[in-house]
């Protein structure tokens, strides 16, 4: 009896703390899919010339800033710096 209730708890504190880091996790994979998605957008209607093609270093900006990454290359390049 005694076995069974320390497993119940065990699993719901698994469970809890699988629920936290899943759903902070899946903010962040939000954000970097969209980043990535935004710059592969930006790139192929040309809407910022200086942005220039696509590199890893791109990408992994992006995926690592998200959004704002994409926004900072966005505006990195309206000032020449490219990377």
């Amino acid at each position: 009896m005694i076995e069974t209730i320390l497993m119940v708890i065990v699993a719901v504190a698994i469970a809890a703390i699988l629920f936290f880091l899943l759903r902070n996790g899946l903010k962040l994979l939000i954000n970097a899919v969209c980043g990535v998605v935004i710059l592969f957008i930006v790139s192929a209607l040309d809407l910022v010339p200086e942005l220039g093609d696509i590199t890893v270093a791109k990408v992994i900006v992006c995926a690592v800033g998200g959004i704002l990454g994409a926004a900072l290359l966005i505006i990195l390049s309206f000032f020449g710096i490219v990377i």
